[in-house]
């Protein structure tokens, strides 16, 4: 068993481009970075895949946690405030997966159609897992499609989709065609993203396994996305 979760922990310069709730509850971006961390620290599972994660935030992560292998890829676009000036030392943004214990890099790109979302693989045992995060509109479709092209390059291994699809269950499952199972949440959970249009679109995916105890978990207010977990049987 592989127990996995995900979680979009918002990047601050899209926090304060898009006005969002965190920075009343957070004016202090090195005091939220410092509280992500904490909360990360602690988690057991296997794999954590993040997505916006600013350069700050990466940093703290290195330093919390010498013991996990932290496998990166940096967008070509850097997150730009769009008035006044950036909070962050470093304000790139990374898509990021924790692991504990072994795995090889197999993968790593931004969408040709756009250069702020992407795709992060590693094998980690007899699994592919691919930490992503989709465009919001029409783009979307062509990107759920190379998805499924990048779970095909190992034709033999379980694959594991974890991040921020930007869409709901159904829509992806029909954008990655048949074999692929997006892991149905408890219906009394919370939503992964609170006050948006569609509430659950960060989502769990395996094809050639199987997805036990989805869950979703209220980060009270660290970020406008919670976390999602679950165990996967291979």
């Amino acid at each position: 068993m592989i127990t996995v979760a995900t979680w979009n922990v918002l990047h601050r310069v899209h926090a304060e481009n898009w006005g969002e709730d965190v920075l009343g509850h957070w004016p202090d971006e090195s005091e939220r970075i410092a509280a992500i961390t904490a909360r990360l620290v602690v988690r057991t599972e296997r794999v954590i895949a993040l997505q916006e994660v600013s350069g700050d935030q990466l940093a703290s992560l290195r330093r919390a946690l010498p013991g996990r292998t932290i496998h990166t890829f940096r967008y070509p676009r850097v997150p730009a405030p769009r008035r006044g000036n950036c909070p962050l030392r470093d304000p790139r943004e990374y898509l990021v997966l924790l692991v504990d214990g072994p795995g090889r890099q197999v993968a790593a790109e931004s969408f040709p159609d756009d250069p702020g979302k992407g795709a992060l693989a590693v094998r980690i045992g007899g699994s592919l897992v691919v930490a992503m995060h989709l465009s919001r509109d029409r783009r979307r479709t062509r990107q759920l499609v190379r998805l499924a092209e990048l779970a095909a390059t190992s034709p033999g291994d379980a694959a594991v989709l974890l991040g921020d699809f930007n869409t709901d269950r159904a829509t992806v499952a029909s954008g990655l065609g048949t074999g692929f199972t997006v892991a149905d949440l408890p219906p009394d959970d919370p939503p992964t993203r609170p006050g948006s249009t569609s509430l659950r679109i960060d989502h769990v995916v395996v094809r050639g396994a199987v997805v036990v105890g989805a869950a979703v978990e209220d980060v009270d207010g660290l970020s406008d996305h919670n976390l999602v977990r679950a165990n996967i049987t291979v």
